[in-house]
C-alpha cells in the first residue's frame, strides 16, 4: 500500500478533545467536531464519480472557514457542500470509511458504514498497515498516536478525554503507558492514560501562558513491564483563550511637541503587550484614546493610529498654544484648566518640581493652584463659584517657578508666567425663595380657603426676563394651596393644632418655584406655621377606673384629674361635679383639690358591686366646653390586704336606676 494510503488509514483511530469556544469567535454551547458521528451508505453496485452518497454534519464553532477533510480511502472526497463524493467510478471499498476534518478551532473523526458489499477476502487494517514492512517493524509502528490538543481555562468536571491511542498488537495483556512532563515529570499528574483503553485525559484546567505545548511518550508494557510497543511520540497542543488584557510597557508616558506644529506632527508613540498567543486574534491589539485632559481649546487635541500606537496633532497649528483658555460654568467649581512646562532637570529633585501662583485677576480669590506631584502640572481651580451676571471673563496671570532657586549664573529668569482667559458661561439658574423659611403665625380652624402667606420668589438670571410659577412640593395634611403666578397661600382645608402633623405648635410645608428658561430651572421654599390654640376640644376625667373596700372606715374613694388637648386657657382651671341626675348628691360628694384635680367621696357604705358615677367636668376657655363622663366605681371585699372585687356589670347611680328599680315592685304588688 502506498505510504500516503497508509498515513490517511490512521486517521482511523484520531481522537480530539472537544475544543471550547474561544472568547472572541465561539458559539454559546457549540461543541466543535462531527455533530453526527456514524453514518451509513448502501452499496448498489459501482460508486459514480461525483454523485453525492451522503451529507456530514462539521462545526468548528467558528464558521468553517479554513476545515479541510480527509477520507481513508482516497477514492472518496469531501465537497465544498460538505457531501461525501467519489472522486471516479469505485467498484469497491472497505466496509467501514474514516472522515478526518480539520481547522484551528477543531478536530474530529467521523465513521461511515458501507452496508450491501459483497464478500471479498477480507483484509484487516493491521493487515493494511503491514503492507511494505518487515515482521520484525511491525509492532512499533502498530502503535498509533495521534496529536491531541485542550482548551485552556476549562471548567470542571475533571478529568476530560482529550483524545486516544490505539495498539494494533492490543490484548488483554498489554498496558498502556505515559511518560514526560505533564505525566510522571513535574508539572506531574497533568495528563493521564486509562491503562486498558488507552484513553488521554486531562486531570486539570491548563494555562497556555505557563506552558503552550507538552510532548509525551506512549508505550504498551506487558504485566512484567516489558516493553511491547513504542514509544510512540504524544503532542498535546494548549489552544489559546482570550484571557489576557493587554498592557503598556511603560506606566507613563510624557512627549512633547512644539506650539504651532502643523497638523499631524507625531507626538510619541504607545506600546502595548498581550500574552496571548500572537497568532490569533486574541493578541491583536487596538489603541484608541479614552481621555484628554484638559479639553481645551478642542476635546480632540490629538489622533492615535489604532494599529501602530503613533500620537499625531489633529488641530490648526493656530489652536496648539501655549496660551491657556478655559470655560466654566456659573456656579461650579473644581479644576478648569492644566497648566503644563518643560524642565529639563532630574524629576526627583526641587531643581525640577514647580510652584505656581497667581499674580493678577483675582481680586475675590475665587480661583486656587496648586502642582500635581504626579507630572507638575498646574490644576487651575475654581473653589468660589462663579457669577455670570457679575463678570463673564477672568483675566489671570500665572507665574511658575521652581522649589529650588535657580543658579545665579543661569542665563534665563528664575520664573515664567502664562496668562490665562477664564470665561463664565451662563447657565439658567433656579428661583430663590426670601426668606426661606417663610415664617407665619394662624389661628388654628379658620375657615376653608382663608389667606395664610405670601411666597417671594425671585430669578438670579436678571439677564433674562422669565417668568415664575409656584406650586405645592410638600403638604403632609393637605391643608394648603398656592396660586402659581401670585404665590398666595391659602387653607383647602381646616388647620388643626392637635393633628400629628404639627410639631411643637408648627406645620411645615415646602413650595417649588419654576422659571420658564431654557432649559427651566426650580427652587424649593419652606413656609412653617404656628399655629395658635383655638378651644375646639372638650375636656375629660382620668382615671376612669376607681376601687374602695366595702368597709373602709375612710370613704375617700380617689382623686381624678382633667385632661384637655387644647393649651391654656383654653384648659386648665377644670370644674369637676357631680352628674345633673336627682339623688347623686345622697350617695356621692366632689370636692376640689387644686385646679386640675377633685377628690370623690362616699357618703355611707355600698355593698360590693361595681358602680358607674356620672361627672361633668367642664374647662376655662371662652366659650367653656364640657363633657360628660362616668368614672367606674368597683366596691370590693377586702382580706388580708387583698381586694376581691366584682365583675358583675355596674349599677348606675343615677335616678332613672332607681326609679326603674321602683317600677317593678309596684307592678309585683299590683
Amino acid at each position: 500500500m502506498e505510504i500516503g494510503a497508509r498515513i490517511l488509514l490512521a486517521f482511523l483511530f484520531h481522537q480530539i478533545a472537544h475544543v471550547g469556544g474561544q472568547e472572541d469567535g465561539g458559539y454559546e454551547g457549540c461543541v466543535p467536531g462531527f455533530q453526527v458521528k456514524n453514518y451509513q451508505v448502501v452499496y448498489n453496485g459501482p460508486f459514480r464519480k461525483g454523485q453525492p452518497l451522503m451529507h456530514v454534519e462539521f462545526d468548528d464553532c467558528a464558521g468553517n472557514e479554513d476545515v479541510t477533510f480527509d477520507v481513508s480511502d482516497p477514492s472518496f472526497h469531501v465537497d465544498g457542500d460538505l457531501n461525501l463524493v467519489p472522486r471516479s467510478d469505485v467498484a469497491y471499498t472497505g466496509p467501514v470509511l474514516y472522515v478526518h476534518g480539520s481547522s484551528t478551532h477543531a478536530d474530529d473523526v467521523a465513521q461511515v458504514d458501507v452496508a450491501g458489499l459483497p464478500l471479498r477476502s477480507a483484509r484487516t487494517l493491521r493487515h493494511i498497515l503491514s503492507v511494505g514492512q518487515k515482521s520484525s517493524h511491525r509492532a512499533k509502528r502498530s502503535l498509533l498516536v495521534p496529536p491531541m490538543s485542550v482548551t485552556e481555562n476549562q471548567r470542571r468536571p475533571f478529568p476530560r478525554v482529550i483524545g486516544k491511542v490505539i495498539s494494533m498488537e492490543m490484548s488483554r495483556m498489554h498496558i498502556f503507558q505515559l511518560a514526560g512532563p505533564g505525566a510522571d515529570q513535574e508539572p506531574m499528574g497533568l495528563f493521564t492514560i486509562n491503562t486498558e483503553t488507552g484513553d488521554v485525559s486531562v486531570s486539570r484546567s491548563l494555562d497556555r501562558e505557563d506552558i503552550d505545548t507538552y510532548q509525551l511518550e506512549v508505550s504498551t508494557t506487558d504485566f512484567t513491564g516489558n516493553t511491547i510497543e513504542g514509544p510512540a511520540i504524544l503532542v498535546i497542543t494548549v489552544i489559546d483563550q482570550n484571557d489576557n488584557r493587554p498592557i503598556f510597557k511603560e506606566t507613563r508616558y510624557t512627549g512633547e511637541v512644539l506650539e504651532g506644529s502643523p497638523t499631524g506632527t507625531t507626538v510619541m508613540t504607545m506600546t502595548a503587550f498581550d500574552a496571548d498567543d500572537p497568532l490569533t486574534d486574541n493578541a491583536a491589539l487596538r489603541y484608541n484614546i479614552v481621555k484628554q485632559s484638559p479639553d481645551k481649546p478642542s476635546p480632540n487635541m490629538f489622533y492615535i493610529d489604532a494599529e501602530r500606537g503613533d500620537i499625531v496633532t489633529v488641530i490648526s497649528p493656530m489652536l496648539l498654544d501655549r496660551e491657556f483658555e478655559a470655560h466654566v460654568f456659573e456656579g461650579s467649581t473644581g479644576v478648569a484648566v492644566n497648566l503644563t512646562v518643560d524642565d529639563r532637570d532630574d524629576p526627583a529633585t526641587g531643581a525640577w518640581r514647580a510652584i505656581y501662583s497667581i499674580i493678577s485677576g483675582d481680586p475675590t480669590r475665587s480661583f486656587e493652584i496648586q502642582t500635581n506631584p504626579d507630572n507638575n502640572e498646574g490644576m487651575l481651580s475654581v473653589v468660589k463659584p462663579l457669577d455670570y451676571e457679575a463678570t463673564t471673563l477672568h483675566t489671570l496671570l500665572i507665574r511658575v517657578e521652581n522649589e529650588d532657586p535657580l543658579v545665579p549664573d543661569a542665563i534665563y529668569g528664575p520664573s515664567s508666567t502664562a496668562t490665562v482667559h477664564v470665561t463664565v458661561e451662563d447657565i439658567n439658574e433656579g428661583p430663590i425663595f426670601f426668606p426661606d423659611p417663610l415664617m407665619v403665625t394662624s389661628m388654628e380652624n379658620i375657615p376653608v380657603g382663608s389667606f395664610v402667606a405670601s411666597l417671594n420668589a425671585t430669578d438670579p438670571d436678571t439677564l433674562e426676563i422669565q417668568s415664575i410659577r409656584y406650586a405645592v412640593l410638600r403638604d403632609p395634611a393637605g391643608w394648603l394651596s398656592v396660586n402659581p403666578v401670585r404665590g398666595t397661600v391659602n387653607t383647602s382645608a381646616p388647620l388643626d393644632r392637635e393633628s400629628p402633623y404639627v410639631h411643637d405648635n408648627k406645620y411645615t410645608a415646602v413650595f417649588i418655584a419654576t422659571d420658564n428658561g431654557t432649559p427651566p430651572a426650580s427652587g424649593t421654599g419652606t413656609l412653617i406655621i404656628y399655629l395658635e390654640d383655638y378651644n375646639d376640644n372638650a375636656p375629660y376625667v382620668v382615671p376612669s377606673v376607681a376601687r374602695v373596700c366595702e368597709d373602709a372606715h375612710d370613704m375617700n374613694v380617689a382623686i381624678v384629674g382633667g385632661w384637655d388637648k387644647d393649651l391654656p386657657p383654653n384648659a386648665a382651671p377644670f370644674k369637676i361635679e357631680l352628674g345633673k341626675q336627682p339623688g347623686l348628691d345622697k350617695t356621692w360628694k366632689v370636692t376640689t383639690v387644686n385646679s386640675t384635680h377633685s377628690q370623690i367621696m362616699l357618703l355611707h357604705s355600698l355593698k360590693k358591686a361595681n358602680y358607674q358615677l356620672p361627672l361633668l367636668i367642664t374647662d376655662s376657655g371662652v366659650p367653656p366646653l364640657s363633657n360628660n363622663t362616668e368614672v367606674k366605681v368597683q366596691v370590693c371585699i377586702c382580706k388580708k390586704n387583698k381586694m376581691h372585687c366584682s365583675s358583675a356589670r355596674s349599677h348606675r347611680s343615677s335616678l332613672l336606676v332607681l326609679l326603674a328599680t321602683l317600677l317593678l315592685v309596684l307592678l309585683y304588688f299590683t
